[in-house]
């Protein structure tokens, strides 16, 4: 059995304003005090997006979407810096439904945001196409259905017969996340196969990932793929209340965040 009360307690002892306020958010619907709200939309870039630690003043898909979650944990995610990146991924589709980083960004940008690269793209699209389902749509926004059909449309048709997909596992849940919304079980339950089968090997930060992401979407938590999940974080949940990152130990507060968002 997960340990909530541990998990609460590492956030409390290791996070800081922020985690905390999105710790407050998760657990009670509490909403942040505003110079907490001001630190975590810092550095948004004028046309909507932000830039990623590794590229400069240039905005970054995969950074904006970070920053979407960071903003959904704190109840942020109806506030205008929010609703700026949602119609700033918008703009930023490519006319075959996908997304990819500037090119500007090409050899710096880390091997699931690199330019050019096919599942770096498959990867892009699906986590933007996600945060757009999450978001919902701007006002006066009469395209976003149809910006998320397209992309979903992309991912779909990278499937190959097994339901697997050519790209990093991340994408599949992403992908799986916005089939699921969209109402094409088919494809959603193909998908959910082939994660349950690597289920039992997950990090901790992907069984986390995997589990909050779907839960977003309103998959039920009986599901037979999120009890899978449910086990595994059981098993890979440490001493001290929280879960390993798979990008070093400053990343474990947030991974310790996503495992709590996905099992409140």
């Amino acid at each position: 059995m997960v340990d909530l009360d541990a998990a609460i307690g590492y956030i409390v002892a290791h996070g800081d304003a922020v985690d905390r306020a999105r710790l407050a958010w998760l657990r009670t619907g509490q909403f942040p005090p505003a110079d907490v709200l001001d630190k975590a939309e810092i550095g948004q870039s004028p046309d909507g997006g932000w830039p990623a630690l590794w590229g400069a003043d240039v905005a970054s898909v995969d950074a904006t979407c970070f920053r979407l979650a960071e903003l959904d944990d704190l109840g942020a995610i109806s506030r205008p810096a929010a609703r700026r990146a949602l119609a700033w991924l918008g703009r930023s589709q490519r006319p075959d439904g996908m997304w990819e980083e500037d090119a500007s960004l090409a050899g710096i940008a880390p091997p699931w945001a690199q330019p050019g690269d096919d599942e770096a793209k498959l990867y892009l699209t699906t986590n933007a196409a996600y945060w757009l389902v999450v978001g919902g749509p701007n006002d006066g926004d009469d395209q976003h259905a149809t910006r998320v059909a397209r992309a979903a449309e992309a991912f779909r048709a990278s499937l190959r017969p097994d339901g697997s997909w050519p790209s990093f596992l991340v994408t599949g849940w992403l992908g799986c996340a916005v089939l699921y919304h969209l109402g094409w079980f088919y494809e959603s339950a193909q998908i959910q196969v082939a994660l349950a089968d690597r289920v039992p090997q997950m990090t901790a930060a992907d069984t986390a990932s995997l589990y909050s992401a779907l839960r977003r979407v309103g998959m039920s938590p009986d599901d037979w793929l999120l009890t899978a999940a449910r086990k595994r974080l059981n098993e890979t949940q440490r001493t001290d209340g929280g879960w390993e990152s798979d990008d070093g130990p400053q990343f474990n507060v947030h991974t310790t965040l996503t495992a709590i968002r996905a099992l409140r």
